[in-house]
């Protein structure tokens, strides 16, 4: 066939295969994979080293798509769960409301569900809020699983630490990107039989970029608070803040490890 009677179709086509034939043989076909979820949602580093070994009970890494956490089989919550959020994560997907047990945890360890909470007095409280992942169902359904719940009293449940959640996405109609690790810390008691570990504090750390991608420096916006995990609290959030180091000091966590030592301890006091 002359080269004048193939049309740009076929040889758009050809080019392709040639490529993708080029790529494998070289091995070059890798720097195309998507990013796992740790390397989006752990962009600012694994605060407590956690690993994917079952034999590491008690600080075991599971990833989800919507976020990366550290799951405590013995208080039956995560130690901390971290994620990324940007616009590209809203949507107008509605609330699904399906708690549900956490299927992927190893075989042999208990699977908190839903009803172990019923008549506590507590809220099934989210760690990566509800409304931070409404792109699709299956994101928002994702939050609902047990593992990335906890024992949290009412009133903070839906008041000051909802309206930390609200402030966060908020800063996105600004263009900003944030990437948010939160957590527990203590053991106020227990629930479920011992299953479940109600924690005595609520904290979160937010690293607020202007745009996303831009590079983290000293001059970086970051809000870090420390809330008691009760029904009695101050007015607003903000009277919670502290810095990252008392946070760091109180839990034994060790934050902002993928950022230049000088940097993050700016940042952190």
């Amino acid at each position: 066939m002359k080269l004048g009677q193939v049309s740009r179709f076929n040889i758009l086509q050809y080019l392709g295969i040639g490529l993708a034939v080029f790529l494998t043989l070289t091995g070059c076909q890798t720097l195309f994979k998507p990013p796992t979820a740790s390397q989006i949602h752990l962009k600012l580093g694994n605060p407590s080293q956690a690993t994917t070994d079952p034999q590491n009970s008690t600080n075991f890494l599971i990833e989800k798509p919507e976020f990366v956490l550290s799951y405590n089989s013995t208080t039956g919550t995560a130690n901390w769960v971290s994620w990324q959020l940007n616009p590209s994560w809203l949507g107008i997907v509605k609330r699904q409301n399906n708690f549900r047990p956490d299927e992927t945890l190893p075989a042999g360890w208990y699977q908190v569900q839903p009803n172990d909470y019923r008549g506590t007095g507590y809220d099934r409280g989210h760690l990566v809020p509800s409304g931070d992942r409404t792109k699709n169902l299956d994101q928002n359904s994702t939050t609902f699983l047990m593992t990335n719940i906890i024992p949290q009293a009412p009133k903070l449940n839906r008041g000051i630490w909802s309206d930390l959640e609200q402030y966060c996405r908020d800063l996105l109609k600004q263009g900003k990107e944030l990437y948010i690790i939160t957590g527990v810390e203590g053991k106020f008691k227990t629930i479920a039989k011992g299953k479940v570990t109600v924690p005595a504090w609520n904290w979160k750390v937010i690293v607020i970029l202007d745009k996303p991608n831009q590079k983290i420096t000293e001059n970086t916006g970051i809000i870090a608070v420390r809330m008691p995990n009760s029904n009695s609290f101050k007015k607003h959030w903000r009277d919670y803040q502290v810095s990252v180091d008392e946070i760091e000091k109180n839990t034994g966590l060790d934050f902002l490890t993928n950022i230049p030592k000088t940097v993050q301890d700016k940042l952190e006091r």
